[in-house]
């Protein structure tokens, strides 16, 4: 039915989907409001949430 590009092409977009929702768990878990942003620990902008 898929051919073997079809498989690879399926795979590597689970496996990123995967990796980057268990990356923004993980953050959360923490307690970080801002993911991704270098500043996460020192924003004033989201300091008083």
């Amino acid at each position: 039915m898929f051919n073997t590009a079809t498989w690879i092409a399926i795979i590597a977009i689970v496996l990123i989907v995967f990796f980057a929702v268990r990356y923004i768990y993980k953050e959360k878990k923490k307690g970080t409001k801002c993911i991704g942003c270098p500043y996460a620990d020192s924003c004033q902008k989201h300091k008083n949430c």
